[in-house]
């Protein structure tokens, strides 16, 4: 089965993302799971875009990861401006709403990997009385050398789905070795989606949303943690958008003017 992304895979600031929209990426997982895997899908915004530019290490995984959509309007916004028009925006979070949707329907098994202790178990809660089947679940918070224990009992769950509600970078080096150390067939980075679906945290509105100013909602959520976090990330961003419009602008070396 020829993979969705085959012929479809773009480079936009120097990172690699999908042109998919959300129902491709939807048939993508459904095609995955009866295959029985292995996929692994991450998600790149202007944070991974400014992570990647300092970090070679960071950008060989997200190059590994079988499926890369665009999460964060900004994103799809620089794209556009870029040459480089993407179908729209498939939001981690997002993606896990309707993931979950279709293992509900499917009778799928999920397994939650990520978050603190009390907002992963809530979250399972959740799940189970909307029906959804939680084959196990683990907060994100472990030594190294747990890790190995972690993916074991992850395997011997038999899930068919496993979300990792991690931070960057531990969630993308988790997803890319998940298929071959879980057995898992689909294996999905969802960063800070677990706080939101469990309540612990709001998302922005819809209006917010498309106006790309979804970052500013969670910042008056939590000024003290991601003040400093954001005022450095959108600068720099916007400082790569800025550097690679002048670069297309500027008339190649040797190149007359008419």
């Amino acid at each position: 089965m020829a993979p969705v992304s085959e012929g479809r895979r773009m480079r936009i600031l120097g990172v690699p993302v999908d042109a998919v929209d959300m129902h491709e990426t939807l048939a993508w997982v459904e095609d995955r799971i009866a295959a029985r895997g292995p996929g692994t899908h991450l998600c790149v915004n202007a944070a991974n875009v400014v992570r990647a530019s300092d970090d070679p290490d960071y950008l060989a995984l997200l190059e590994r990861a079988d499926l890369i959509g665009s999460d964060g309007q900004p994103f799809v916004w620089a794209a556009r401006m870029l040459g480089q028009p993407l179908p729209g925006r498939v939001a981690g979070i997002d993606l896990m709403e309707q993931v979950l949707r279709l293992a509900r329907e499917a009778g799928w098994c999920v397994y939650l990997l990520g978050g603190r202790e009390h907002v992963v178990t809530r979250l399972g809660e959740r799940l189970r009385a909307d029906g959804v089947q939680v084959a196990g679940l683990r907060n994100g918070y472990y030594a190294p050398e747990e890790e190995p224990a972690i993916l074991a009992e992850i395997r011997r769950s038999a899930a068919d789905v496993l979300f990792v509600g991690m931070p960057t970078p531990a969630k993308e080096r988790v997803v890319v070795a998940g298929p071959e150390a879980t057995g898992v067939p689909v294996c999905i980075g969802v960063g800070g989606s677990f706080d939101v679906l469990a309540g612990e945290l709001r998302r922005a509105p819809v209006t917010v949303q498309r106006l790309g100013m979804e970052w500013l909602f969670r910042l008056a959520q939590e000024p003290r943690r991601l003040f400093g976090r954001y005022a450095v990330t959108n600068t720099r961003f916007i400082a790569l958008v800025v550097r690679d419009v002048v670069r297309r602008l500027r008339p190649s070396r040797g190149a007359r003017p008419s």
